[in-house]
């Protein structure tokens, strides 16, 4: 079979696997699995589906401080080879090699835009993130707080913090805008804004079911939360390639796109009396932790970045998740763990990844695809749907508009028989409307700025 044949071929084989699972997940509620229960609790039994029994047996067999080497089997979403333990790649003509050198246990390269995976390393391992858990609080919480709430901090709500987290140093009794918590969060990876903003969104708990529950509906499926920021715990893991699918997401988003590529700001700081007897506020500066965005004595600003989150911590290494955009194309690299201990080693390999790939896209055949979210193929058919640019940055309007929940027809009884006479036309019909979807996720405005 010639070689293009052979890539549409395997594309659609990739895009009909994942319309399969969106159509077993929104059946007739006779026919369906139950829907797990995601929970803050690690110890808590394991309800619900099969799938999910699988998923939350695999995250709690991946210790706080992972093996060296990959699990023999590991989930093959978005495509059979990125199950595979290695590096998987495969070059055309021209195509360059892939950089030397790379160390990291888990690493990936995709297109943002047509979802391609471009070559992956270990690309499902579930990992500790770090850090880059954020990424998915922000894309969970952000479109719920207006940026101009107000918000009291009460001493409750900075309870429970890591010992050695990443504070952005809020006060109890202080009052702080959203815009300052949800900068706090992007730039110095703030600990305590995650915990503030929890706590306006119902507690911890409440907040780690949601993300959990915005994991499923983006098929992140190697990804288990336990605590919203990221910080080591027990089963909290995800892997490049749920890292890669939730900075896809959130980029969708206006307000999550400017924060991530916000390189300094102002940040408030303790309520005080001048010499004159008069309350201020005093402020100070806070910069972005990403070394890609900002630069650093042995790593230079990469040309072309626009985000999107870093993170480190003890077990689970650095990790980082970026975004670049040159000539027009857009890419997604996540890097996890790198072995090599150098300073800033996975912004060095994140960007030798981001070289390669701007300069091999068009001339490698892809080895796997993002998967769109759940409900992505039917609002395909919904005009302006995942524009992401209307409404007020902060508020609802500030998110793409939110794919619906795939529906279920009439009172789930028409008949075994008659489903089976249609399912051919319509895995037709969803396959092509699943793909359009993925190759029209638009990432406007991805243009660094400072504030």
């Amino acid at each position: 079979m010639p070689a293009p044949l052979k890539q549409t071929a395997r594309r659609t084989l990739l895009v009909t696997s994942a319309t399969l699972a969106s159509l077993a997940l929104t059946a007739p509620a006779s026919l369906a699995a139950p829907t797990p229960k995601p929970t803050a609790s690690p110890s808590a039994p394991v309800s619900g589906s099969p799938a999910a029994k699988d998923k939350a047996s695999a995250s709690a067999s991946a210790s706080t401080s992972p093996s060296a080497t990959p699990p023999g089997k590991m989930s093959s979403l978005g495509g059979a080879r990125l199950g595979q333990a290695g590096t998987q790649v495969q070059l055309a003509g021209g195509a360059p090699v892939l950089p030397k050198d790379l160390t990291a246990r888990s690493w990936i390269v995709a297109d943002a835009q047509s979802g391609e995976v471009l070559a992956a390393h270990n690309a499902h391992w579930r990992l500790p993130p770090a850090s880059t858990m954020k990424m998915l609080f922000a894309d969970t919480l952000l479109p719920k707080f207006p940026r101009t709430t107000q918000y009291k901090v009460q001493p409750k709500d900075l309870e429970d913090l890591g010992a050695g987290s990443s504070l952005v140093g809020i006060k109890e009794g202080e009052t702080y805008s959203v815009d300052d918590l949800w900068l706090g969060v992007f730039l110095r990876s703030g600990n305590d804004a995650v915990h503030v903003l929890s706590s306006m969104n119902g507690g911890v708990a409440e907040t780690v079911k949601q993300m959990n529950e915005h994991a499923e509906e983006l098929q992140a499926l190697d990804t288990s939360v336990v605590s919203p920021d990221g910080y080591d715990a027990p089963h909290q893991v995800s892997s490049a390639y749920d890292l890669t699918l939730i900075a896809r997401s959130g980029l969708q988003k206006k307000d999550f796109r400017e924060y991530s590529s916000t390189v300094t700001a102002k940040f408030p700081g303790a309520t005080t009396k001048n010499k004159k007897g008069k309350t201020v506020r005093e402020t100070f500066e806070i910069q972005n932790t990403n070394r890609l965005l900002t630069g650093d004595y042995d790593i230079s600003q990469y040309p072309g970045i626009a985000g999107v989150k870093n993170g480190n911590t003890t077990n689970a290494g650095a990790t980082f998740t970026g975004v670049a955009e040159r000539a027009g194309r857009v890419l997604l690299v996540t890097v996890m763990n790198p072995e090599k201990d150098d300073h800033n080693e996975v912004y060095k390999e994140t960007a030798a990844l981001f070289d390669w790939g701007f300069q091999a896209a068009g001339k490698v055949t892809p080895v796997g695809e993002l998967v769109p979210p759940k409900g992505a193929a039917q609002a395909s058919a919904q005009p302006g749907a995942n524009s992401g640019e209307d409404g007020e940055a902060g508020g609802a309007g500030n998110v793409s508009e939110k794919p619906v929940a795939g529906a279920v027809a009439g009172n789930g009884s028409g008949g075994i028989g008659i489903a089976m006479a249609i399912t051919g036309g319509v895995l037709v019909l969803l396959a092509g409307a699943a793909f359009l979807v993925n190759r029209r996720w638009p990432l406007p405005d991805l243009v660094r700025r400072r504030r």
